[in-house]
């Protein structure tokens, strides 16, 4: 097969996207690298200025000094809690919900939809939200880093369209054979729903994960402190803060609050950034199918 000759200028115009995409990634991945870099150098190489692009007086302080630190495990247990439970419960919910709400012959399917997209749009604001709390005596507790969350309208449409988009014949074959409503939701379509229960999986597990306003505003113990959270009063670093401060006084001569901070960041985002991989496979996928049908 003869290739096709490339003209000057499309031959320019590859070459001005290749360096665009390159100059992009650049400022894209940059930041995070100097973060890491910093995490792992000496003092003086942290404080350097100019590009760097590897440890400068290599050592591992700054991450044997924060994990020195109770409230680092104890920000990783609880941001583990609320990330494993509250994602679990929350594809959960919404797959359930959106398998009923793909029913055509649903009572008052319209108005129901309609109500959950009123909800993208307007909701009740921080105070009644805060007021709602208190009176179910959710203050101070993990679930009212789960509850609130539980599901939304975004992922209930997502989920739904891709519900649609699945044979209506497979259900017929087994209400047919007999199967029982819960046999027809779980055991056949469910397992050929893993696209979408991936994307709603990656979505909630990465909000939980990086959530740390509603900690903020609900939970006053320190034993039940999310990860984020401890971060933020790191970076802050506000010396009268019990959390923040107890992370930043590890600091000794081999590390700095510079150090300190940008090993606690890279902590933080590890965890997160390694699970990504293991559904990327099925997040476009599941996304373009519960996109196109509406």
């Amino acid at each position: 097969m003869a290739k096709i000759k490339k003209t000057t200028g499309e031959i320019l115009f590859d070459v001005f996207n290749y360096v665009l995409m390159l100059i992009l990634s650049f400022a894209f991945i940059y930041p995070f690298w100097e973060t890491l870099v910093n995490s792992f150098s000496s003092p003086v190489g942290a404080q350097r200025l100019g590009l760097k692009f590897y440890p400068i007086g290599f050592n591992l302080d700054s991450y044997i000094n924060i994990f020195k630190s109770k409230y680092i495990f104890i920000g990783y247990y609880n941001t583990l809690y609320r990330t494993i439970i509250g994602t679990v419960l929350s594809v959960l919910v919404t797959y359930c919900g959106a398998y009923v709400l793909s029913k055509k012959n649903l009572p008052g399917r319209v108005v129901i939809l309609f109500l959950i997209t009123f909800t993208m749009f307007f909701s009740g604001g921080l105070i009644p939200s805060y007021l709602n709390m208190r009176r179910l005596n959710l203050i101070n507790t993990r679930w009212a880093l789960i509850l609130p969350g539980l599901t939304s309208a975004w992922n209930l449409i997502i989920a739904r369209n891709f519900i649609d988009s699945l044979p209506d014949s497979l259900e017929e074959a087994a209400i047919v054979d007999g199967a029982h409503p819960l046999i027809i939701v779980f055991r056949i379509m469910l397992p050929i729903s893993m696209p979408i229960i991936a994307v709603l999986a990656l979505w909630n597990a990465v909000g939980h994960w990086n959530s740390w306003f509603d900690a903020n505003i609900y939970v006053r113990d320190p034993k039940k402190v999310v990860l984020q959270l401890v971060l933020r009063r790191v970076l802050i670093d506000d010396s009268r803060d019990m959390i923040g401060g107890d992370v930043l006084k590890a600091s000794t001569a081999s590390t700095t609050p510079e150090t300190i901070k940008a090993a606690t960041i890279i902590v933080s985002i590890v965890p997160i950034i390694l699970f990504y991989p293991y559904l990327q496979k099925y997040f476009v996928k599941g996304v373009m199918i519960g996109a196109i049908k509406g």
